[in-house]
């Protein structure tokens, strides 16, 4: 199953996309489901089938499938995010890759939908790119072992964790570079966890339609690469944090980003970014000038 979250005149709606160019709005399909994405996952798995069972209803509510107004898959109380955890991304940065989880913190305004402009601020023209498989949490997980770990993940989607390098580069901790508005998109759909046999083996990858018109393939990666898997992150992250339903944990990237290239590959207005997972879809994003003089 997939959810994911439509923008609406009366606010963000959970919704499950049908084949074709339909949603269905599961709280207007079953008035007992919440309207928001993350309140279905905290009343876990008996609402979860609740909602497969609205939209196999004949009377499922539908609305038309318009990319654009796809919100953030879901807005999560916690997205934490992990640096260098693709050996190859560490070492073409000239990093070494940590003996724990190097962990960071994106607040929810830097998040944005699986297909909406993003703004390259006027302060900066160092715009990188980073598909990163994201975590979904479903229930709450406080010192999990990694062996029962995946027993506490709703499902996975698709991150990109644009990232304004030299503002990421003013001190020590990373947060500036990585907390611009709208700059991480989020979804298209969280795709349940029984829909992903072995997270460690995914296909992922960047790519970029360039102002020509042309495609240019930046990444391309497996997480079977990650360093800390999906597993060790939730139990670490949760020996010192209570995750919670809705929670994201964004796993790292893997080499090919702009920062590693020389000369440097940064994202530029009129380009269009395109991050893929296998089987979990793509975010597909259209840089655009913040308004005001880039320095």
């Amino acid at each position: 199953m997939r959810i994911g979250t439509l923008n609406t005149p009366s606010g963000p709606r959970a919704v499950i996309p049908l084949d074709g160019d339909r949603l269905v709005d599961l709280n207007a399909t079953d008035s007992s489901l919440p309207p928001d994405a993350v309140q279905l996952l905290k009343l876990g798995p008996d609402a979860l089938r609740r909602a497969a069972a609205a939209a196999e209803s004949p009377q499922a509510k539908t609305v038309p499938f318009e990319p654009e107004r796809l919100g953030p898959a879901v807005t999560p109380g916690k997205l934490l995010c992990i640096g260098r955890n693709y050996a190859a991304h560490a070492a073409e940065t000239g990093s070494q890759v940590p003996e724990k989880p190097e962990v960071f913190v994106r607040v929810r305004t830097s998040i944005t939908g699986p297909y909406a402009k993003i703004a390259r601020p006027a302060v900066s023209e160092a715009l990188d790119y980073e598909v990163e498989l994201a975590v979904v949490i479903g229930r709450p997980a406080k010192r999990v072992k990694k062996e029962r770990a995946l027993d506490y993940v709703a499902g996975y989607c698709v991150f990109n964790d644009v990232s304004l390098r030299d503002f990421q580069r003013h001190g020590s901790q990373w947060i500036p570079g990585k907390n611009f508005d709208a700059t991480g998109p989020l979804g298209p759909f969280v795709v349940t966890a029984d829909q992903v046999p072995d997270p460690q083996n995914l296909n992922l990858g960047t790519s970029v339609v360039k102002t020509d018109g042309t495609e240019e393939e930046l990444q391309n990666s497996n997480t079977e690469d990650m360093v800390h898997t999906v597993a060790g992150l939730i139990e670490y992250i949760s020996l010192w944090a209570t995750l919670e339903p809705g929670d994201v944990i964004a796993t790292g990237t893997p080499s090919g980003v702009g920062l590693g290239r020389e000369p440097k590959r940064w994202l530029v207005p009129g380009e269009t970014v395109i991050c893929r997972v296998q089987g979990l879809g793509e975010t597909r994003n259209l840089v655009v000038a913040e308004a005001g003089p880039n320095p």
